[in-house]
């Protein structure tokens, strides 16, 4: 597993990570979710023994990462799916990395073969697409087999067919029993395929729980409603506790009901109902509500957009 303990990390004066704190179990996709400038790909960094923490620390099975002697074996990660020579062809890439740890060069094949890449093998890294690059990536983050795998956005530029299989792929490498922990911007991805999450807001640890936890936690569920007599439904709905604000397409958006006790209080006053739609909490919404206040870089609502308060 992964351990961070206390981490804080500065560069000169600007403060990285404050005293960060996290554990990433085995068997499960740790979704590690945070705004521009957060502090993820600096914590992974760290994690990975390429910058030193200022104080603190960051363990990979109970270890710091440049006392592994063979860290492919325990431990593979995919940062940056550009940083790869552009003129070898990806098998000789990974032959090379794979020799550097005492890979033998049947895993080269096998991971090439895993991650669809076995037909492009003899190309240069060069001429390859974005989505191309992180599959080879990927590739790299397997050779050893590992029992812990840190990947950074690892899905940008995949196509909806590679999407699907990298997220299938880290369900399975977890079910076996490994770490895997995922950085992503993608919400809708990440409720899709992480079993836990890890969020921090400048700098600092903001939520460490399952998925579904923290969505019933901080996301905000609603059913929205129209009518042409939006006004008296509104009073009536707010006369029976609920709270009611306008939404868009001159409808309601009522909390404290559920959509049965509003049908039902509409028909017994005569007030026609056009629309009613349970609205369900999302992984986005709860997460926007829970970041509001930890973004560097917000921008203002565009024209019709509600902001985080409604």
């Amino acid at each position: 597993m992964i351990e961070v303990d206390h981490l804080t990390k500065r560069f000169g004066p600007v403060t990285a990570l404050n005293d960060l704190s996290f554990t990433v179990h085995a068997g499960r996709v740790t979704g590690f979710l945070g705004p521009n400038g957060a502090g993820k790909s600096t914590t992974m960094r760290v994690i990975l023994g390429l910058d030193a923490p200022t104080a603190g620390r960051a363990l990979v099975d109970g270890r710091r990462y440049r006392q592994i002697v063979r860290p492919l074996r325990e431990v593979g990660s995919l940062l940056d799916a550009n940083a790869l020579h552009p003129a070898r062809s990806a098998w000789h890439h990974a032959q090379s990395v794979a020799q550097s740890n005492g890979i033998a060069k049947r895993r080269v094949s096998e991971v090439l073969q895993l991650t669809g890449l076995e037909a492009v093998a003899k190309r240069r890294v060069g001429t390859f697409s974005l989505g191309m690059k992180q599959r080879l990536g990927i590739a790299l983050a397997l050779l050893g087999d590992p029992s812990v795998l840190v990947f950074d956005e690892p899905i940008t530029g995949l196509d909806p067919e590679g999407i699907h299989w990298v997220r299938q792929l880290f369900k399975a490498l977890a079910a076996g029993g490994r770490s895997v922990f995922v950085s992503s911007h993608l919400m809708s991805e990440m409720a899709l395929t992480a079993d836990h999450l890890i969020i921090i807001g400048r700098r600092r640890l903001l939520a460490d729980t399952s998925v579904e936890r923290f969505v019933e936690a901080n996301a905000r569920s609603d059913v929205f409603v129209r009518s042409p007599r939006v006004d008296a439904l509104a009073r009536l709905l707010s006369t029976h506790g609920a709270t009611v604000t306008t939404a868009g397409d001159g409808g309601l958006a009522v909390t404290g009901l559920d959509a049965p006790a509003i049908a039902d209080l509409a028909a017994q006053h005569a007030i026609p109902v056009h629309e009613l739609t349970p609205r369900h909490a999302t992984l986005e919404q709860a997460y926007l509500d829970l970041t509001e206040g930890s973004v560097d870089y917000a921008t203002a609502p565009g024209p019709g957009e509600e902001t985080a308060d409604g």
